[in-house]
């Protein structure tokens, strides 16, 4: 019995180690003519994500135009798309965030932060402040 314990043990020392982190990639736009960017509206992401996401720009000296889902962007020279989730685990924490930036259509870059695998306290960030790192990181 102590053998097969000793097992368990293991096993979930193994388990909590392999594939249990947080994914972040970030693919920045680069060679930008102008500093114009809409962002479109996710009516559907609670919080203070647009708010630091428009700051952050504001912050970089771009231009920020807000957009709602069923505007016209062809007037954008970049659209930015975004979403996020939060979660509960002792505590509300961002758990997945994603942002696409576009030129007349195509895709320029993203930045995607994914903690939906992780089991530890890793996972327990502040929401702002990795917005604000997915954000410099995008437009570099």
């Amino acid at each position: 019995m102590k053998k097969f314990l000793s097992f368990l043990a293991f096993g979930a020392v193994i388990l909590s180690l392999s594939g249990c982190t947080t994914k972040q990639i970030i693919n920045p736009v680069t060679n930008i003519e102008k500093k114009d960017v809409c962002i479109t509206e996710n009516k559907l992401v609670k919080g203070d994500f647009l708010r630091v996401f428009t700051d952050t720009l504001r912050e970089k000296e771009y231009k920020v135009t807000l957009k709602q889902a069923y505007d016209n962007v062809e007037d954008c020279y970049l659209r930015a798309d975004y979403t996020a989730n939060w979660s509960w685990d002792l505590a509300v924490y961002m758990i997945y965030a994603n942002i696409k930036v576009f030129e007349k259509g195509n895709l320029r870059g993203e930045a995607i932060y994914d903690a939906r695998h992780n089991v530890g306290f890793g996972k327990f960030i502040n929401g702002a402040d990795k917005i604000r790192e997915l954000v410099i990181g995008l437009f570099e």
